[in-house]
Order: structure tokens, then C-alpha cells, then sequence
């Protein structure tokens, strides 16, 4: 009879600890994926701008047609890519977009009637919130998946990993050319 009752609570205790390894990985999982829609939403808030920055922009810089359109290409880049699951491709777009608005504001600092227009600033400081906000869901995407990779890769959850066919995820990582240090020239 005391065999039974410690066979029962051995297996208890192996069933315990197996449901939470298994719940530990769900809710990693569920953290990544919402960290990876909380960057979608920030980049299509940051899609969503842009035609009204361009309308702005466009009375103001009628020379400067090829760089609206460079905005406008990489806006229907960006749009195109969102409902991809592809989150390089979605970064690619975004980083694609962000520096074709970088050119904007660039060429803004020759137009200083744009500079004083209310409407023009308001969308500046919009963007510039909101690339604050895609910084920081980034940095929260790479947060979960630290905490996912750490389980993963340590005992025993390495051993759960194997057991419930989990793989290691991937960091966001910046391109190459994203990390080179800018030169200032006076």
C-alpha cells in the first residue's frame, strides 16, 4: 500500500512539473508574439502618417518630387509587408521608410516656411514618438526572446525543449550598415 501511495506522488510530481515546464514555453511564446504584433502596430501607426506628412510637405517642396515619391514607394513597401509574417521583410520596409523620412526632414531644414507650419511639426514630433515606440518594442521583442532562449537552453528545460519539439527563436538584429558609426563632417 506505501508503494502505491509513493508511485502516486511520484508521478504527481513529474505530471507538475511537466505542465509547468510546458505552460512556461506557452507563455514565453505568447509574450513573443504579442511583442512581435506590438511592433506591427507601430509600424502601421508610422504608415498611417506618412500621406498626411506628405500632404504637408508637398505645397511647400514642389522641387523635390523624387523624394516624395522615395516616401511614397517605401510607405507601400512598408503597407505591403504587414501582413507578412516575415518580421525581416516588415523590418526591412520599416528601415526602408525611416530613412526615406529622415531625407524629409533633411530637406525641410531648407524650407523654413515648413519648419514654422503647426501641422508639419505635429507630424514630426508623431513620427518621432512613434520611432521611440518601435525602438522600445524591439527591445521588448529581444526581451521575451532572452527569457524564451534562457529556458531553452538551460536544464532542465532543455530537456522539456526536446520533449515538446521547441526550437530557439531568433533576435531582431539591426543590418550592418545600421551599426557603422555615422561620420560628422563641419
Amino acid at each position: 500500500m506505501l508503494e502505491w501511495i509513493i508511485l502516486i506522488v511520484v508521478i504527481v510530481f513529474i505530471a507538475i512539473i511537466i505542465f509547468s515546464y510546458y505552460n512556461r514555453f506557452a507563455v514565453l511564446q505568447n509574450r513573443i508574439e504579442n511583442s512581435f504584433a506590438q511592433i506591427d502596430v507601430q509600424l502601421r501607426k508610422r504608415a498611417d502618417l506618412v500621406p498626411n506628412l506628405i500632404e504637408s510637405v508637398k505645397g511647400f517642396m514642389k522641387h523635390e518630387q523624387k523624394m516624395i515619391r522615395e516616401v511614397s514607394e517605401a510607405r507601400k513597401a512598408l503597407v505591403s509587408a504587414m501582413p507578412s509574417k516575415d518580421m525581416a521583410k516588415k523590418m526591412k520596409a520599416g528601415d526602408m521608410l525611416q530613412n526615406a523620412l529622415k531625407s524629409v526632414f533633411a530637406i525641410a531644414e531648407n524650407y523654413p516656411n515648413l519648419k514654422a507650419n503647426e501641422n508639419f511639426l505635429h507630424l514630426q514630433n508623431e513620427l518621432s514618438a512613434i520611432e521611440d515606440k518601435i525602438a522600445y518594442a524591439r527591445q521588448f521583442y529581444n526581451d521575451s526572446i532572452l527569457s524564451y532562449n534562457n529556458l531553452f537552453r538551460t536544464i532542465p528545460g532543455k530537456w522539456f525543449a526536446g520533449l515538446f519539439s521547441k526550437k530557439a527563436r531568433h533576435y531582431l538584429e539591426i543590418p550592418t550598415a545600421a551599426r557603422a558609426t555615422p561620420k560628422v563632417k563641419f
